[in-house]
């Protein structure tokens, strides 16, 4: 049971990381020093998902 919810965990992950892909900015030439409160929110948020796809 608890290897079929680690699965199911990380295809969710995996189709988060691909929605963000496609919907969401893209920073990698962006100093991160210099962006909004809301952009660094975006920032965090793709690198947990990142981080939970590869677990």
């Amino acid at each position: 049971m608890l290897v079929i919810g680690a699965i199911m965990r990380r295809q969710i992950f995996n189709i988060l990381v691909k929605i963000n892909k496609a919907f969401l900015p893209k920073y990698w030439k962006r100093d991160l020093t210099k962006l909004s409160p809301f952009d660094k929110a975006i920032v965090g948020y793709k690198i947990w998902v990142t981080k939970n796809s590869l677990e």
